[in-house]
């Protein structure tokens, strides 16, 4: 699943750094585009936003799943149209929107945000079509909406159908729905896609407007542990094409929109630390690597959690924590000799530590471990002006073999 030769190498300038394949994150971005044949598939940016990352993802014709305004300029920048890159995010500030209106489609939060739009709009003179984000009467599992700080609560929405539908600068063009992501059940992610779009088909008729799009959001999972079964895309995805084919008799404008979530990175990066030091304490072995938590946060949550949790297995808390066991220490050496360790980093605070009480083959100064899953949510997520240590490095291999230090 990785380049030894590559890892080595780069070990031998880095104590700490980032791997990401491009090889795979094609492999994977073509994957989910065979699958998912008519819809059109959007790059969740905030995975990864590794320049080199979003434009590999982003050459394989995906658009733009925007959660900042960062984020949309990254899809203008890369040059994307207008209407491939859509901005959706709670808390938007009208200096937000001001900017993003013209080279993206902006996704209402909520109804003091289509106020603002509709301001917005009217200085512009211009009539601009917009997305609304719903928060619907339904769940992933349940037939009950939840209270949410994303989205607007579909009876909200009907509740102030005369408001939107009486707009002079607004048009509602598209509707967003997302609640949940990691999902590796088909029939799970089905059965929630046909509800989006029926609340779609209702959203049109009660507000008499005419949809361009429907964004189903994601909710793909990618399989972390050995004993999780991979999300079975190839079902999954013949099901959305037969729902979307019905849905297009209906509304043969709309086009129907899914987030790539994870799915498109994790797998394709890996981290890769230095051992510091060992030390003995109490009966116990220490091993201290280079930025384990101010590197890879991650597998460092993990532990907090379990640490806390009376629960054996405590469900996922996305994207900091997605469950027990969810990422494999290699270590790149031959050696007979194994022995029970505790992995730690370099910071000052005991909430560093990355594994307890695992067997590995017995670690020296200077040898190189490896973590996977570390292609999404790893260095955009991990506090690294923590200690003021020396960050780790981004490197990034492409098809043909070379190597770029994307941290420069």
């Amino acid at each position: 699943m990785f380049n030894k030769e590559v890892i080595l190498q780069g070990a031998k300038e880095f104590d700490s750094f980032y791997l990401y394949d491009q090889g795979k994150i094609i492999e994977y971005a073509r994957k989910l585009k065979k699958d998912f044949g008519n819809v059109e598939l959007l790059y969740s940016n905030k995975t990864n936003s590794n320049r080199m990352v979003a434009e590999t993802v982003f050459s394989q014709g995906y658009g733009s799943d925007s959660a900042s305004l960062a984020e949309v300029m990254m899809g203008k920048y890369y040059g994307l149209p207008k209407e491939k890159i859509y901005y959706s995010a709670p808390g938007k500030s009208v200096d937000d929107i001001r900017k993003a209106i013209d080279i993206s489609v902006v996704v209402a939060d909520s109804i003091n945000e289509i106020l603002r739009i509709q301001e917005i709009a009217k200085e512009k003179r211009i009539v601009e079509e917009i997305g609304i984000r719903a928060n619907p009467d339904f769940g992933f599992y349940t037939n009950e909406g939840i209270a949410s700080k994303f989205g607007i609560d579909e009876k909200t929405i009907f509740e102030n159908a005369a408001l939107l539908k009486g707009l002079k600068n607004v048009k509602i063009i598209g509707v967003h729905i997302h609640l949940l992501c990691q999902e590796l059940k088909a029939d799970v992610l089905e059965n929630y896609y046909i509800n989006i779009l029926a609340l779609s088909d209702k959203i049109q008729k009660e507000l008499g407007c005419e949809l361009k799009f429907v964004n189903l959001g994601s909710g793909i999972g990618t399989d972390y542990r050995q004993g999780d079964k991979p999300l079975d895309t190839v079902t999954l995805g013949k099901a959305t094409e037969g729902l979307v084919e019905m849905f297009n008799e209906k509304m043969p404008e709309t086009k129907i929109l899914l987030e790539s979530g994870r799915f498109v990175v994790t797998k394709c990066g890996v981290y890769v630390t230095k051992v510091l030091d060992r030390k003995q304490s109490y009966g116990k072995t220490f091993v201290i690597l280079n930025n384990t938590l101010n590197g890879f946060m991650r597998p460092s949550i993990a532990q907090f959690i379990l640490s806390y949790s009376s629960d054996k297995n405590p469900r996922g808390c996305e994207p900091l924590f997605s469950g027990k066991d969810s990422y494999d220490f290699i270590v790149l050496k031959d050696a007979a000799e194994q022995e029970t360790v505790t992995l730690v980093g370099n910071l000052c605070t005991s909430a560093d530590v990355i594994a307890k009480d695992i067997l590995m083959p017995k670690l020296e100064c200077g040898d190189v471990v490896v973590i996977t899953n570390a292609g999404s949510y790893a260095a955009v997520l991990s506090p690294m002006q923590f200690s003021s240590q020396t960050p780790p490095a981004e490197l990034f291999l492409d098809t043909a073999g070379n190597v770029t230090n994307t941290s420069k």
